[in-house]
């Protein structure tokens, strides 16, 4: 199919854009990457009038690693974090989950701001930002506004963006060099949306107990989600393959995964017990 007819803007300004999408009285679209965008309107699950391209638009493109963490411009795209080489060390997790995105023709387009305002619930960014306790730049008529990812995302391919705003910037806050972490996904085929997946990280007092744990799951429900029962179990422990197991155990027990073409939810289930226990296994060797 071929999208419905459609009016395409490139403004230079970020006051330009916004003011496009007013304009747009709720038909207007913003584009960037449209690795996500583009598809669904040529199968018109989406039939914007308007599409406001920010391709023009300076300082989104930006990566700064500062005092306080990781700012990502929102037009960053996957394959320059995977060639920014600054960021293995400065955020292993979002490093290693990025690698999982889609296939090298996405990652050459697709973008961090695109991800997180499509809010596919099984991509790794959301993922990523929700773990991580992200915090949003987001930009609209009403002015700036900073959202924690935790409430940014509201249902499947849902967020808080209002049809005025534009999300332009993404904080992941420092990241200490003894952090443990681990990112692991399946998916049917190498490239594809993930059946499940988990981010985990964690770091450990002066006697090796577990403190300040977080893990995320993906593509189990329809937005990313925290697994807090599986936090509480890792959390003041020394990592060991009982813990493991208990914290597995944990994880299958608090979650209601739905049942689709892809998978029933008894497999993403034991999955995401899986993927939690080798991510911790993996972790414990860092």
């Amino acid at each position: 199919m071929k999208p419905s007819a459609f009016e395409y803007r490139s403004p230079t300004t970020l006051a330009e854009a916004v003011s496009l999408l007013q304009s747009g009285n709720g038909n207007a679209k913003v584009i960037s990457g449209g690795q996500s965008l583009m598809p669904m309107m040529a199968f018109r699950l989406a039939v914007p009038e308007l599409l406001v391209d920010l391709k023009h638009i300076p300082d989104l493109n930006m990566i700064r690693i500062e005092d306080d963490g990781v700012h990502l411009g929102a037009k960053v795209r996957w394959c320059d974090i995977a060639s920014d080489q600054r960021l293995a060390k400065a955020h292993p997790l979002l490093a290693e989950a990025i690698t999982h995105v889609a296939h090298y023709q996405v990652r050459n387009r697709g973008t961090v701001g695109g991800s997180l305002a499509h809010a596919d619930p099984s991509a790794e960014m959301p993922g990523v930002a929700l773990t991580c306790e992200a915090r949003l730049t987001i930009v609209g008529g009403a002015g700036t506004r900073i959202e924690k990812a935790s409430a940014f995302f509201t249902a499947a391919l849902q967020t808080t963006l209002e049809p005025d705003e534009i999300l332009t910037e993404v904080h992941l806050p420092a990241w200490p060099a003894a952090r443990r972490w681990a990112f692991k996904e399946f998916a049917r085929r190498k490239g594809d949306f993930a059946m499940a997946g988990v981010a985990l990280f964690y770091d450990l007092d002066d006697d090796r107990r577990v403190v300040n744990t977080h893990i995320g799951a993906i593509g189990i429900s329809d937005c990313p989600i925290r697994l807090g029962a599986a936090e509480a179990a890792l959390n003041g422990s020394v990592v060991d393959d009982q813990v493991i197991a208990a914290v597995a155990a944990a994880a299958r027990s608090e979650i209601d995964p739905p049942s689709d073409i892809h998978a029933p939810a008894a497999y993403r289930r034991a999955l995401v017990g899986t993927l939690l226990a080798r991510g911790l296994q993996q972790s414990i060797g860092q």
